[in-house]
């Protein structure tokens, strides 16, 4: 189906694909291709789809910051978390200077 569009795929195109996307280690779809890889609660690798995805992803940042970790604190202050240079770059999210009165 990879020269079909999304809109074009038949019902028994869609059910394979949900299938396969549900249990990819069953359809050789290696580790490294799944975006859970060695959860914290149970250790396993899985792939994780729509809210149960943003869910974990709040648990995660919940965890890093209770257990006080660098990455944690800088979510929580909302800076980059990632290692990039924060003197000059990055203001368009905060409100920087002061407002005119009219």
């Amino acid at each position: 189906p990879l020269s079909k569009r999304a809109g074009e795929l038949d019902e028994e195109a869609v059910e394979k694909i949900i299938t396969i996307m549900q249990n990819p280690r069953q359809y050789k779809i290696p580790d490294w291709f799944l975006n859970r890889q060695r959860d914290h609660k149970d250790g396993k690798t899985n792939q994780v789809m729509a809210n149960i995805l943003d869910n974990k992803i709040r648990e995660d940042l919940e965890r890093l910051k209770k257990i006080r970790a660098h990455r944690g604190l800088r979510h929580y202050w909302g800076l980059r978390t990632r290692g990039q240079h924060t003197k000059t770059t990055g203001h368009k999210g905060k409100t920087v200077g002061v407002s005119k009165k009219k």
